[in-house]
């Protein structure tokens, strides 16, 4: 576990495992700390990187509004950090969009891509949604409410309804009711507030994997079409009776995907 500064800011990120790297960066609510139950699996066969953006885990916060695109230069000054020419990278929702601006600006830099329940702009419908949770913060119970259940599909809230009880006491008597926690969401969920990445899309010349999944109610799958038919180099998969946070939903299967697509041999499979 380690940090680098970048514009004056400590950037927390750790890395694990050997061979060829494959740095994941979290959707907005996450941390590093996140993908503890996934990162065995991840580092058993490649060099993991876990990242805490701007404002995430535990990177330092920023002071005042920001634009979303300067995550992608933090992602440009860890790599030259750790001295990587070529990464393969794992973004997830916001984590995904900033993966689109990097790879659109540094298309040199990405060997390969996966994208999960990641959108290439932010349009009316995310825009009213990210206004509900600002408005929601301040009060623990209304801002869980807000955020939480649309993450997840009806039928896996069901089946783990005794789960998220316990998760919305811990999250409302500890990260909701934190205002250091929710000034930082304020801020992250208006960085994304103009991301917009539809006219360089043609840019982005890495092998691409974009996941969807069809009761994603934060993402709906009509933006993840609409990305893998304007990307050169992508491909589409569609996870059934899967939300917003696919991985959580179906670990073993999404951990299979990225690996199976991330690793993949260069040699031409001939048909």
């Amino acid at each position: 576990m380690s940090t680098f500064k970048f514009e004056g800011k400590n950037i927390f990120y750790s890395t694990s495992g050997e061979g060829e790297p494959l740095l994941i960066m979290n959707g907005i609510m996450m941390s590093t700390r996140s993908w503890a139950p996934f990162e065995k699996h991840f580092a058993g066969g490649n060099l993991l990187i876990l990242l805490d953006l701007l404002d995430q885990g535990q990177s330092d916060k920023m002071d005042e509004p920001f634009d979303q695109s300067i995550q992608a230069e933090v992602v440009l000054a860890l790599l030259n950090e750790l001295k990587i020419d070529k990464v393969s990278i794992l973004g997830t929702s916001y984590g995904g969009e900033v993966a689109l601006k990097f790879a659109a600006k540094y298309p040199d830099r990405v060997k390969r891509m996966v994208l999960a329940n990641t959108v290439g702009r932010t349009n009316a419908w995310l825009k009213e949604i990210g206004d509900a949770w600002n408005m929601a913060a301040g009060n623990p119970e209304a801002y869980y409410c807000t955020t939480i259940p649309t993450i997840y599909s009806p039928a896996y809230y069901e089946r783990k309804k005794e789960w998220m009880a316990q998760r919305k006491k811990v999250l409302t008597e500890t990260a909701f009711a934190s205002e250091e926690f929710l000034s930082s969401m304020i801020r992250l969920t208006n960085s994304a507030r103009e991301h917009d990445v539809t006219d360089v899309l043609k840019n982005i010349t890495a092998p691409t994997l974009i996941i969807s999944c069809d009761q994603d109610h934060i993402t709906p799958m009509e933006e993840q079409r609409y990305l893998a038919h304007n990307m050169p180099n992508a491909e589409l998969v569609i996870l059934p009776e899967t939300g917003h946070a696919a991985f959580y939903e179906r670990p073993y299967l999404f951990v299979s995907i990225v690996l199976g697509f991330i690793n993949l041999s260069e040699d031409e499979i001939a048909i």
